[in-house]
């Protein structure tokens, strides 16, 4: 299970630095350079963009940073924050989701940064299932049960 919160620590941090990257181009009005899928400008310059003048990568790189935040203090022990980074990927999967339909069905152009976050995300989903799936239940037996009597 600690290979798990490894790895999600490590595709945090690469959603970090992909939603930080965006948010520098966005207050710093450079061209994203787009060389996967052309539509990158037309996505990062939409209404869609941001939310009363803050970029949406910049809640992206918030998000990022509490699971990040979240999968650190349980690789030391902290279920709860295990959990909790569970509800967060959550979230943020679902909000994902949306923003790739918007690209799709509204604007009708892709942004390849937004779609690496996208995949960071359901990745981050997919650790967190996988950790459910293979999680030890509570209350069954971890090896051969000693009696002290």
């Amino acid at each position: 299970m600690k290979i798990l919160r490894i790895i999600a620590i490590v595709l945090s941090l690469v959603g970090i630095t992909d939603s930080t990257y965006l948010t520098i181009h966005h207050y710093t009005a450079e061209p994203v350079p787009c060389s996967i899928v052309a539509g990158c400008e037309m996505v990062l310059t939409s209404s869609y963009a941001e939310i009363s003048g803050i970029p949406l990568a910049a809640f992206g790189t918030a998000a990022y940073l509490a699971a990040f935040v979240l999968a650190l203090y349980s690789l030391f022990g902290s279920q709860i924050a295990w959990k909790l980074f569970g509800v967060q990927t959550i979230l943020m999967a679902f909000f994902s989701g949306w923003l790739i339909y918007v690209q799709a069905k509204v604007i009708g152009a892709f942004c390849q940064f937004c779609l690496l976050s996208a995949a960071t995300t359901f990745s981050l989903l997919i650790v967190f299932a996988i950790s459910l799936v293979i999680s030890p239940r509570s209350g069954t037996a971890t090896g051969p049960e000693t009696n002290p009597s």
